[in-house]
C-alpha cells in the first residue's frame, strides 16, 4: 500500500526534487503540497511549488501556503544559495502556472485532508516547521490523523547557517521543538546525513542522458545549485537534501537510523537552533526521534534519475 503523504516545503531546489520523487513513485501517495515562507518569501515558495507541479504533470495535487513568518521574530532567507526567485536556473518566464493555488490556507488545506483520508497520513516538513506546529497547537485533536513526521533539518554534528544550526531549525526553533516533543513519532533527516547525497558531475550527466524538457530543466536546476555550493560552502557538488524524505518512505533500507533524544537550543547566544542529539545516552532523556546516519548513496541516486525519467516519459506523452 502507497504512504499517503503530504509534503510542507519551501522550494527550494532540493524541494523541488523532493515533489518530482513523491510525484513519480507508485511507494507514495501525494495528497497535498502547503508551503512555508524559508528558502525564499512566502510568495515565491508558493510561485515554485506550483511551478514544479507544472513541470511534473502534477495537475491533481491541491497546493497551498502556509505561514510567511515564524512563530517568533523575523523571516530568515536562503537567497545566497537558491537565487532570487527560490528556484533560480532555468527561464522560468513570467505567465502563471496552470496548477492553482488552493483557496484554503494550508492549515485549513492539511486538516482537511487529514480528516478526509481513510487511515492516518506521513507529514513531510522539508522547510521550517512553522506550519506543522501551528497545526499541532491549533489541532491537537488530529493528532490520531498524524502516522508519524519524516523532515529534513538539524544536524548530528555542526550546522551550514551558523557553526551550530542548520538552516530549516534556526528560521524556527521555536516551531522545532514543538514538533520534536509533540510525542508523534518523529524521523529526523539531518545534514550529517544529506551531505552525503551530493549531486556530482556524473549524477548530473545521468539526468542529462534522459533527454528530456524535464530532465534539462533538472540540469539546470541543479547547475545553479552546484554554483552557489560552492561559492558559499566549498562544495564540489551541491548536497540534494530534502528528498532523503521520501527516499525513506520508498526505501527504508536506505538510510540507517538510530533512536536518540533530540533538544533544540532555543536560548544560546552562540547555539540557538542546534539540534543536539544524544547519540551516546548521556543526558538521560528517553530517545524518542529517528535519526538519519548512514546513506546509500547509489540507491538514493537511483531513484531520484528514476523519477525524473518517469516523469518526463508521462510529460512527453501528454
Amino acid at each position: 500500500m502507497a504512504v499517503p503523504v503530504i509534503l510542507d516545503c519551501d522550494p527550494g531546489h532540493d524541494d523541488a526534487f523532493n515533489i518530482l520523487l513523491a510525484a513519480a513513485h507508485p511507494a507514495v501517495e501525494l495528497l497535498a503540497i502547503t508551503t512555508v515562507a524559508g528558502n525564499q518569501s512566502l510568495e515565491k515558495t508558493t510561485l515554485n511549488a506550483r511551478r514544479v507541479c507544472d513541470a511534473a504533470g502534477l495537475d491533481d495535487v491541491p497546493v497551498a501556503a502556509g505561514r510567511d513568518s515564524p512563530l517568533h521574530g523575523r523571516p530568515r532567507l536562503a537567497e545566497d544559495i537558491h537565487g532570487r526567485t527560490g528556484l533560480d536556473g532555468p527561464g522560468w518566464g513570467a505567465g502563471e502556472p496552470r496548477v492553482p493555488l488552493d483557496p484554503r490556507d494550508a492549515l485549513t488545506l492539511i486538516r482537511d485532508t487529514l480528516l478526509a483520508h481513510p487511515v492516518p497520513v506521513t507529514l513531510v516538513p522539508t522547510g521550517p516547521l512553522t506550519n506543522i506546529a501551528t497545526l499541532l497547537l491549533a489541532h491537537p485533536e488530529l493528532t490520531p490523523r498524524i502516522e508519524r513526521i519524516v523532515l529534513m533539518g538539524g544536524s548530528t554534528d555542526r550546522g551550514n547557517t551558523t557553526p551550530a544550526a542548520e538552516f530549516n531549525i534556526l528560521c524556527d526553533p521555536e516551531a522545532a521543538d514543538i514538533v520534536l516533543t509533540s510525542g508523534l513519532p518523529v524521523t529526523m533527516f539531518g545534514l550529517n546525513a544529506t551531505h552525503q547525497v551530493r549531486a556530482t558531475p556524473d549524477v548530473v550527466a545521468r539526468i542529462a542522458a534522459l533527454d528530456t524538457p524535464l530532465s534539462r530543466l533538472c540540469v539546470e536546476l541543479l547547475t545553479f545549485f552546484a554554483a552557489t555550493y560552492r561559492e558559499v560552502y566549498g562544495f564540489d557538488a551541491p548536497p540534494l537534501h530534502d528528498p532523503l524524505t521520501v527516499a525513506h518512505l520508498i526505501d527504508p533500507s536506505l538510510i540507517s537510523l538510530v533512536r536518540a533524544a533530540v533538544s533544540v537550543e532555543l536560548t544560546g547566544t552562540y547555539t540557538r537552533g542546534a539540534t543536539v542529539v544524544d547519540l551516546d545516552g548521556v543526558t538521560g532523556v528517553a530517545p524518542h526521534v529517528d535519526v538519519g546516519m548512514e546513506v546509500d548513496v547509489p540507491g538514493f541516486w537511483d531513484l531520484i534519475v528514476e523519477a525524473v525519467r518517469v516523469l518526463g516519459t508521462r510529460t512527453d506523452e501528454t
